[in-house]
This record gives C-alpha cells, structure tokens and sequence, in this order.
C-alpha cells in the first residue's frame, strides 16, 4: 500500500509554486496603477480645457453684434459655430468618460470634430491664400464684400442709421480740442466722424471741422478723403476710405479673435486626447 504523502511538504510545495506567479503580476499592477495616476491629470485637463468652449458658447450667445453686421449675414456663421462649439463639448466629455469602453471610436469621433474646428479657425485668421475668398468669415471674404459698392452704400447708411457720430458729438461736447485729441476713438468713430489728422482741420466739436488756409505743398500727396470731408450731419466722412478701413478693422478684428481661439483649443484638446487615447490603450492592453 502507497504511503500517503507529507501534507506539510504538499502545502510548502505549493506555496512555492505559486510564488513566481505572484512576483509576475506584481510589476503588472504596479504599472497598471502609475498609468491610471497619470491618466487622471490628463482627465481631468481634458475636461478643464472643455470649459473655455463653454463659455465662448455663452460670449457668443449673449454678445451684441457689431453695428451693421448683419448685411454680410455674418451672425448666421455666428450661430453656426456656436452649435459646432455645443457639439465639440458635448462630444469630448463623453470621449472622455467612456473612453474605457470606446477608445477607438471615441477618439475617431472627436478628432473628426476637432480637425474641423481647426480647418474653420484656420480660416477665420486668413490661413488659405488661395480659397480664402470662399471662406465665410475671413479677412479677404470681409473685404471683398466691403468693397461691393452695393453693400458699403447699404453699410453706410446702417452706420448714419445708428447715430454713431451724433452719440460722439454728444459726449464730447464739452471737451477742448486736446481733451478730444487724447479720447480713445473706436475704428468707426475715428474714421467715419472725423477727418483724417493728416487734413489739418481745427477741431470745433466732434463733427464739425474747420479747414485751416495753410499753403499747398505739392511735394506731399493730397489724401482723397480730405476732399470728401462734409461737415454736413448726413455726410462726415461716411465716403471716405478712412470710413471702410475703420470698419473692416473692427469686423475682422472680432472675427480673427473667433479664429485665433478655434485654433488654440483645437490642437490643445488634438493633443490632450491623443495622449488620453494612448494612456487607455496602454492600460487596457500594456
């Protein structure tokens, strides 16, 4: 008959075996658990990062739009890129939160969303030379409509329409001529209310404008738009091309801001979900 086998040994034999299997795993877990510590920062920086595009939704949801905007049909690109922004936030959170699940397809989703972004903000600063005149929004898109005759006739009389320069003449009537040379003027103002400096007009109030007799010198271009200074209410200088800069300047001003930010968060949430969609990977099959 067999003799039966120490129980003792059987006992200490297998806890022997079972020791390298447990001295495997260990560096396992402990590198599981480094990638999880720093998936949490980049977590938690994604979903930061997603909070600016919350509040550019709310600024350009609640923000006025610039006075006579709405002949370029511009507050509809406005609306536009407010529901994309609504659609980016919503879509990087849930990256975020299921990325465990859904690595693959989430990241495919919120990259085909975030390249757009940045295509359309890449746009908005004047990017593209060549199909930039096709793209809503831009400098050269801006300043080709301007320069439709058409649409600066509708332009200007928006901006008589909005008494801008009655508003200036009003809350500068008390100011000296050097208190008003001091005033910060907005593009508009400066280049529709007044004459240019380089006229030599003496300042009697915001509107009205005395030409000084001063010899001619014809060495010195003449500068057309003191020729189309009116002192007129109805006139100013709405036909100078003071009067189009200023208000180019002030559209496209606001519009760049637009496309300098698309841009910015675009490739900081490119770059943060990339390395979150690596950090899962790494976890999940590491």
């Amino acid at each position: 008959m067999a003799e039966n086998p120490d129980p003792v040994s059987s006992v200490a034999l297998t806890i022997t075996e079972e020791k390298p299997t447990t001295s495997d795993q260990e560096p396992k877990r402990r590198k599981s658990i480094q990638i999880k510590h720093l998936m949490l920062p980049f977590t938690m920086f994604s979903f930061l990062l997603s909070l600016p595009i919350l509040f550019s939704i709310i600024w350009l949801i609640y923000t006025r739009q610039y006075e006579c905007e709405d002949l370029l049909s511009l507050p509809r690109l406005q609306i536009a890129i407010v529901i994309g922004l609504i659609i980016a936030f919503v879509v990087s959170n849930l990256v975020v939160y299921l990325r465990a699940r859904f690595p693959v397809p989430g990241l495919l989703s919120v990259m085909v969303l975030l390249i757009l972004m940045l295509i359309v903000g890449l746009g908005l600063v004047g990017a593209y030379k060549k199909e930039i005149r096709t793209i809503p929004g831009s400098p050269i898109w801006i300043r080709t409509k301007v320069d439709n005759e058409d649409n600066w006739n509708n332009i200007k009389s928006c901006i008589y329409e909005t008494r801008t320069c009655d508003d200036l003449a009003s809350s500068s009537s008390m100011l000296t001529a050097y208190d008003f040379t001091r005033r910060k003027l907005s593009s508009i103002e400066s280049g529709c209310c007044k004459p240019p400096t380089s006229c030599g007009m003496e300042y009697v109030n915001a509107t009205f404008w005395a030409e000084e007799e001063q010899e001619i010198d014809n060495s010195i271009p003449n500068d057309r738009d003191c020729d189309m200074w009116r002192n007129e209410e109805n006139r100013l200088c709405y036909n100078c091309n003071a009067c189009k800069e200023g208000f180019l300047r002030t559209l496209s001003g606001k519009w760049r801001k637009i496309g300098n930010f698309l841009v910015a968060m675009a490739l900081l949430l490119i770059i943060s979900h990339l390395i979150l969609f690596v950090a899962t990977m790494w976890d999940q099959y590491g």
